[in-house]
């Protein structure tokens, strides 16, 4: 599906106003084939989903490196006790980011996104938090436009992505969706060791 999601992306070939970005951790698979069919830039975003203690234990929020929080709609009704919990959540999240951002990038700078259109990419979207969470952040630096980019996401998360980004790729909306991990035949998440070799 990475394949297909980089020729599906074509229009955007050869663009040298076009950067890539992976969504850490799992876009970052699928992103390395996209860049290297369009032989555009390739950088990385890092979103932390949150989870809490309430019934099944479903992401309810993503935060972002700049501390932008977004919310699900469930959360939003949830009481007011169960809100002020995030803040510890928050605060751990946003710990563990910079800690993982200096371990990826080792010294490398992010990619100026100034005027640029940035393809990002995942490998699902489910409740589209993450990827809300991740355009929500790359609006503070300026790119001219965001495509959200994936081979599957659930159909109920279409309407909130296509709310926030310019345009949005997506190869399949199956139903029922379930997890990401059931539409790939070899689903793993790559390490910090191998994000820091994609940038290199």
């Amino acid at each position: 599906m990475r394949i297909c999601l980089a020729t599906k992306l074509e229009i955007y070939r050869g663009s040298e106003a076009i950067v890539v970005l992976a969504i850490v951790r799992g876009g970052v698979l699928a992103v390395l084939e996209v860049a290297k069919h369009l032989g555009a830039p390739l950088d990385v975003i890092l979103i932390r989903r949150l989870l809490l203690p309430r019934g099944p234990g479903e992401p309810t929020c993503a935060v972002n490196v700049a501390g932008t929080l977004v919310l699900d709609e469930e959360l939003l009704a949830c009481s007011a006790a169960a809100n002020s919990a995030l803040d510890s959540f928050i605060a751990d999240a946003l710990d563990d980011l910079a800690r993982c951002e200096k371990l990826c990038r080792n010294e490398r700078p992010a990619i100026d996104l100034a005027g640029k259109t940035v393809l990002l990419v995942d490998n699902g979207i489910r409740t589209g938090a993450t990827m809300r969470a991740a355009i929500c952040a790359l609006h503070t630096r300026g790119p001219a436009r965001i495509v959200a980019a994936t081979p599957v996401a659930a159909t109920e998360s279409r309407a909130e992505i296509e709310a926030v980004a310019d345009d949005l790729v997506c190869l399949a909306w199956p139903q029922p969706f379930g997890h990401v991990g059931l539409w790939y035949s070899n689903f793993t998440v790559p390490g910090v060791d191998q994000i820091r070799q994609l940038l290199e």
